[in-house]
């Protein structure tokens, strides 16, 4: 397909999640990137227009550069469907399947992807029975929300009930999951292809907001250092997690590896970051593919419902 076969493009970005500002950053990134090759590509931002604009405004086919609720969880994709206009990333059900980490758990379960031992939380739950079950310490994070807003790591039972409400402020739906100590990975999907493993190093314990997108001592090694045999292994079951949700396109698949060497899928994103952070781009460039290369081919690989 030819840069010029795509017609007007829409670059959904902003949008009214917790992770407006990322996806402002992520939007113009690829918005620059499509222009620079001839793309007569727009932004449009959904906080500040109806839905139905990108209709009236003639536009043919919607990169969707937005994080979060809104964007990421089906709702926006089913808006586009019933538009007819073609989308990147995931399908509705996939999307909606992946924002939620319960219910991406339990169908990796069913489907022998190893995940963490998880306990959804109430507030009328038994912290202590939580904190027994999955031990100490471990993760407190809302079910529906993406670039770790919310979460807690819980080092103490007294603890528990604190993170509880800081993440249910975001969610009705919280998840107490097990800690897994050492090696976080994380594996772009591009197509019917699982990229090469970027290993994530934070300066603290946790790769949360701060490390994501604000901190300079976070560092990506990719190449990521472990043995062909043991990325190609871990290359395969993410495409396996990406595919058991329904994904498409494009994503991102989070992985911790534990000092045995076990690898614990964590979550899966149908609308990674595109910033200078990010680590889609990081993956693809291991391999030759440029951001701009990168972005023209996901919107080659538009969704048509």
């Amino acid at each position: 397909m030819s840069n010029y076969d795509f017609g007007k493009v829409a670059i959904l970005l902003g949008g009214r999640s917790a992770e407006r500002e990322i996806s402002l950053k992520s939007g113009k990134a690829v918005l620059d990137a499509l222009r620079r090759q001839g793309v007569n590509a727009h932004p449009f931002d959904p906080a500040e227009q109806p839905m139905e604009a990108l209709r009236q405004q003639g536009f043919n086919r919607v990169h969707i550069a937005l994080h979060g609720r809104y964007g990421e969880d089906g709702t926006v994709q089913g808006a586009l469907e019933l538009m007819g206009l073609p989308y990147t990333g995931s399908g509705v059900m996939a999307s909606a399947l992946a924002m939620d980490k319960w219910r991406t758990k339990l169908l990796w379960q069913a489907a022998g992807i190893n995940t963490p031992h998880h306990i959804l939380l109430n507030a009328q739950s038994d912290f202590d029975a939580v904190v027994k079950e999955l031990g100490l310490p471990l993760i407190v994070k809302p079910s529906r929300e993406g670039s770790t807003i919310g979460l807690s790591k819980v080092m103490t039972a007294m603890d528990l009930p604190a993170a509880y409400e800081s993440a249910a402020k975001h969610d009705t739906m919280v998840l107490a999951e097990q800690f897994i100590e050492g090696m976080e990975l994380t594996a772009a999907i591009l197509g019917e292809t699982a990229l090469p493993l970027v290993r994530i190093q934070t300066a603290g314990d946790l790769y949360d907001y701060e490390a994501k997108y604000i901190s300079a001592d976070t560092r990506y090694f990719c190449p990521s250092g472990l043995s062909a045999a043991e990325e190609h292994a871990i290359q395969v079951q993410a495409l396996k997690a990406h595919r058991t949700l329904g994904c498409e396109g494009w994503g991102r698949v989070d992985v911790m590896l534990d000092k045995s060497g076990k690898p614990y899928f964590l979550e899966t994103n149908t609308s990674p970051g595109m910033t200078d952070h990010s680590l889609v781009p990081m993956a693809a460039k291991a391999v030759g593919i440029s951001f701009d290369d990168l972005v023209l081919r996901i919107l080659e690989l538009a969704h048509v419902g």
